[in-house]
C-alpha cells in the first residue's frame, strides 16, 4: 500500500496509456503539496528513498533495477521528469518559496519559505529524535542511541545509524531520509491501536462499558485502574503478574518486522468461558505486554544486525497517552521511555522543516534540538523479579510464533 513502483507497475499493466503519455508527473502526496505550494518539481529524498526505491548513496534513480521491472523506458524520460529529476534533502528551500497564486489561496506573504518535505511519520520521528530529557537526566544523549515510535492505529518504529544497517525484515537503511549523512531503519507493527480496539469492541462487557463511560479512551482509562485494583487483590500490586497463564500473539494484520510476514495471524493462549469486565482487562493487558515484545523483537534484530543498542524509546501517538502502554514498553525493553511534552510531533517536525529552511537555522539536526522541547521520563522496573517474569513471557511469545509455523507444516502434510 506504502511502496509507489508496484503502483506504477500496475498502471502501466492496466492503464498503460497513463504512465506511457497521458500523466505529467507522478508525486508522493507530501511531494505534491510542496509542488502545489511553489510550482517547483522537485521531490524530497525522504519520499524518495523510502517510498521509490531511489538510491540515496550515489543520488540516482537505479536504472538497472527499473528495467528489470520493465519502468526503466517510461521513467527515464526527460532526465526522471515523471518522477523527479531533482531530489532534494529534507528542509531545503524549494524554488522561490510561496508562489503568488498559492500565497491569495492560503492568504500568506508570496516568497514565504517552503521546506523540501518530509513523510508524516518520518516529521513525527524528527521532532522525538529533538526532544532531550528533562534537565540534569543526560540530556547528551546521542541521536544514534534512540529509537523513535509513533503509535497508533499501527506503530512506526524509527532509528537512526551512522553507518548503514541491513536487518532482515526492516525497511532501509535509507540514506538521508531524516537527517542527512545519517540511515534510517524503519521497522512497524501492523496493527496496535485498532487491535487493542477490536480486543475490547468485540468482548461482550463493551457495550455497558461504553454506556457508563462515553468512549474508548474512558473505557481504557478505567480498565489501568482496574488492573491496579486487580494487582493489589492477587498479585501484591504487581499488576504485569496477572498474565501468568495468559499470553498473545498480536499478529492479527500480518507481521510488518521483524518477520515482514503479512499472512501472520493472531493468537491466544488461556483463554476460559469467562465474560466478565475482569477477563477483558486481563486480556487487554496480555495484549499490552504482547505489543511491547513486538517492540523488543524489533530491537533484538536490529542489535544482533550490527546497530549499537538503543538506551531510551520516544513516543508520541494516541498510545503514548495510555500509562500501561508506555508503562510495559519500558519494563519489557528495560530502557526508559521520554514522552514529549509536546503532543503534535508530526507538527512540530514539520514546523522544524521550515524553519530550517526560513534560514532560523544551520542545520536540520540543530533545529531539531533547539525546538524539540523536553520530555517527562517513565522509567523501567528493572527488579530481577519483573525482568524474570517478562523474560519468560517473551520466550512464550517467541514460542507462539514457532508454533504457528508448526502448525501450518502439519495442515499443509
Amino acid at each position: 500500500l506504502e511502496m509507489q513502483l508496484p503502483k506504477l507497475l500496475w498502471l502501466k499493466r492496466h492503464m498503460a496509456q497513463t504512465v506511457t503519455s497521458l500523466a505529467g508527473a507522478f508525486f508522493d502526496l507530501p511531494d505534491y503539496l510542496t509542488y502545489r505550494a511553489t510550482g517547483d518539481d522537485s521531490r524530497s529524498i525522504c519520499s524518495a528513498v523510502c517510498k521509490w526505491n531511489y538510491d540515496a548513496e550515489q543520488r540516482v534513480w537505479c536504472d538497472e533495477f527499473l528495467q528489470q521491472i520493465n519502468l526503466s523506458a517510461e521513467l527515464s524520460r526527460a532526465d526522471w521528469k515523471l518522477i523527479g529529476h531533482r531530489v532534494l534533502d529534507p528542509g531545503t528551500p524549494i524554488g522561490k518559496g510561496l508562489s503568488e497564486a498559492a500565497a491569495r489561496e492560503l492568504d500568506l506573504l508570496p516568497g514565504t519559505a517552503v521546506a523540501t518535505s518530509m513523510i508524516d511519520a518520518h516529521a513525527g520521528a524528527l521532532a522525538l529524535f529533538g526532544c532531550r530529557r528533562e534537565i540534569g537526566a543526560g540530556d547528551d544523549e546521542k541521536v544514534t542511541s534512540k529509537m523513535a515510535i509513533i503509535c497508533g492505529t499501527s506503530s512506526c518504529h524509527m532509528s537512526l545509524t551512522e553507518k548503514s544497517v541491513m536487518a532482515p525484515g526492516i525497511w532501509g537503511p535509507y540514506k538521508h531520509a531524516i537527517i542527512p549523512d545519517l540511515y534510517l531503519n524503519e521497522a512497524g507493527q501492523s496493527a496496535t491501536g485498532v487491535l487493542i480496539d477490536h480486543i475490547v469492541q468485540t468482548h461482550p462487557c463493551y457495550g455497558t462499558l461504553l454506556q457508563e463511560h462515553g468512549s474508548n479512551s474512558g473505557i481504557y482509562g478505567y480498565l489501568n485502574t482496574l488492573l491496579l485494583e486487580l494487582a493489589k487483590e492477587r498479585t501484591a500490586g504487581l499488576v504485569h503478574r496477572l498474565t501468568i497463564d495468559l499470553h498473545v500473539w498480536p499478529d492479527f494484520h500480518g507481521n510488518r518486522s521483524p518477520l515482514a510476514d503479512p499472512n501472520l495471524t493472531g493468537m491466544i493462549c488461556g483463554l476460559r468461558m469467562t465474560k466478565d469486565v475482569e477477563s477483558l482487562a486481563l486480556l487487554y493487558l496480555a495484549l499490552m505486554q504482547a505489543l511491547a515484545y513486538g517492540t523488543r523483537h524489533i530491537l533484538d534484530v536490529l542489535q544482533s544486525s550490527g546497530r549499537e543498542p538503543i538506551t531510551s524509546i520516544l513516543l508520541c501517538g494516541g498510545l503514548s497517552k495510555n500509562s500501561l502502554f508506555v508503562q510495559t514498553h519500558a519494563d519489557v525493553c528495560s530502557i526508559p521511555v521520554l514522552l514529549p511534552t509536546e503532543p503534535e510531533a508530526v507538527l512540530l517536525g514539520s514546523a522544524m522543516l521550515g524553519a530550517y529552511a526560513a534560514g532560523l537555522y544551520e542545520s536540520l539536526e540543530s533545529a531539531a534540538s533547539s525546538m524539540g522541547g523536553k520530555a517527562t521520563i517513565v522509567t523501567p522496573d528493572l527488579s530481577e523479579a519483573t525482568h524474570d517474569y517478562h523474560e519468560r513471557k517473551y520466550r512464550i511469545f517467541q514460542r507462539m510464533y514457532l508454533d504457528q509455523r508448526g502448525y501450518e507444516r502439519i495442515m499443509k502434510g
